[in-house]
């Protein structure tokens, strides 16, 4: 009898515990809940649960405490200090597939908010737990070790240097390899964030020799695998030539062209983002891409995207114009400088206008061919009016000026030089009659008078006596 009535309190209290951390996993699901969970010492109460008995109790009092954990950093401080991570972390090997997993998720709830949170949970013994999670038979647990790994090693690349010193890269590779997408994006994001960190940290990656894996991997059609590697390969190439040479040598240049033209506008975003890293190195970079059919491929992502999925086929396109004549002559023939125009009209961000003002300018600035383009588009009156407005950003102010600056002082185009007397604000007007004193000695006597007199009017409008143009002329 006292056997049976000592089981049945046992159960009450069983089930009294399971009750609990159920509900209040639940009510941490909610981000409002949040601030009276803390009030009423929750974190406290779930702390000894964290070594329950019962497995479903640990696990679900791991959960709760992610949950808590990566609505507020407050709280994520809070677990830190009490030392819940050293009781998740106790026996950890010995534990279940899904204790695992949800002791990562918290790992990860706690190390997203900052960099001193991630080293914590370095400190703590967590990062030998997502190791050995990363050599898990479990795809989901390596899965969740993946994660862990991408929010801890985006805060540093001190912790990234810690992730790769323990051995995790190889492990990635191994993950790519696998049949799960959802394992293979996991393991792309992770890489994605270790090399993005430092050069060492991407030559590291290639030295593992993630590329090829990362190349094949595309050959999948899951939309968020194909955003994922196009970023990761982008992290690594980004840093300089040899890198970025490493990626082309997979020859996966052409997919990557074809990539954007994907129905998912984040896959065409992410693909030129590539392309744009690539590019940026080398004339040869450049070179190579235009002949694969990169500037068609490029001007077709401005036709079918906007706002901020625009903006990296915008810089791309900028930075193969910046490498040479003729890949600036490329892109005009390629129709690009009315879609830039386009998108001058369109969009209304001061940093994608400011990307586009820019790239306009790299095209501009080789050649009196170059700046003709942009005169018979009529981009002058839309920098100089982007220049003039007190709406513009400073950045956006500046790249008009400059890009003004590059692309007139090439311009011998004299219409346009003479429509832009009228309205052009007084740090841009100079440039403007420097190149007509160039231009004037190239023109017959009658069309000098009357461009002349032009400039006189307006010149005496601005109050100037002196016309320095005039002994030019």
């Amino acid at each position: 009898m006292a056997q049976k009535t000592v089981d049945r309190v046992n159960g009450l209290y069983q089930v009294a515990r399971t009750d609990y951390v159920n509900a209040i996993a639940a009510l941490a699901s909610r981000v409002q809940n949040i601030p009276y969970l803390y009030d009423s010492k929750v974190l406290e109460i779930l702390r000894p649960l964290l070594s329950d008995i019962v497995p479903s109790i640990q696990n679900t009092a791991a959960i709760a405490l992610a949950r808590i954990a990566g609505h507020d950093v407050k709280m994520a401080e809070e677990i830190v200090k009490n030392q819940s991570l050293i009781l998740l972390l106790s026996g950890f090997s010995r534990k279940n597939k899904i204790f695992k997993k949800s002791a990562l998720l918290l790992l990860r709830s706690i190390g997203q908010h900052s960099s001193a949170l991630a080293e914590a949970v370095v400190d703590a013994g967590g990062l030998d737990a997502i190791i050995m999670c990363l050599e898990d038979f479990d795809p989901k647990v390596r899965e969740e070790s993946c994660w862990a790994v991408e929010y801890i090693s985006r805060q540093s690349s001190e912790l990234a240097e810690k992730i790769v010193d323990a051995g995790a890269l190889p492990l990635f590779v191994v993950c790519l390899q696998q049949e799960e997408v959802s394992l293979k994006q996991a393991a792309s994001a992770a890489l994605s964030n270790i090399a993005r960190q430092s050069l060492e940290l991407a030559q590291a990656a290639v030295d593992a020799k993630a590329i090829p894996f990362l190349a094949r991997c595309l050959k999948n059609p899951d939309a968020k695998l194909k955003r994922q590697l196009f970023l990761t390969l982008s992290n690594i190439a980004k840093h300089n030539l040899e890198l970025a040479e490493f990626v082309v040598e997979t020859e996966i240049l052409p997919e990557v062209l074809v990539q954007t033209a994907h129905v998912d506008d984040l896959v065409k975003r992410n693909a030129s983002v590539l392309v744009r890293e690539v590019v940026k190195h080398s004339v040869e970079m450049a070179e190579y891409v235009v002949n694969c059919g990169g500037v068609a491929a490029l001007i077709r992502v401005l036709e079918n995207t906007s706002g901020p999925n625009r903006l990296p086929a915008i810089m791309a396109i900028g930075y193969i114009a910046a490498q040479s004549e003729r890949l600036a002559s490329a892109i005009i023939n390629g129709k690009g400088v009315s879609e830039l125009c386009a998108v001058l009209c369109d969009e209304k961000e001061d940093h994608i206008v400011a990307a586009t003002v820019w790239t306009l300018g790299q095209i501009g600035k080789h050649s009196s061919e170059h700046s003709k383009s942009l005169a018979v588009a009529n981009v002058f009156p839309k920098m100089m009016k982007l220049y003039s407005s007190p709406k513009s950003s400073e950045d956006l102010r500046q790249k008009a000026k400059e890009s003004l600056k590059q692309t007139l002082k090439k311009c011998t185009h004299l219409h346009a030089l003479e429509s832009l007397l009228e309205d052009a604000p007084l740090p841009i007007m100079k440039y403007i009659l420097g190149q007509f004193s160039k231009v004037m000695l190239t023109l017959t006597p009658q069309e000098n008078t009357f461009s002349f007199k032009k400039v006189q009017i307006r010149y005496k409008y601005l109050g100037n006596d002196d016309l320095y143009i005039h002994s030019s002329c």
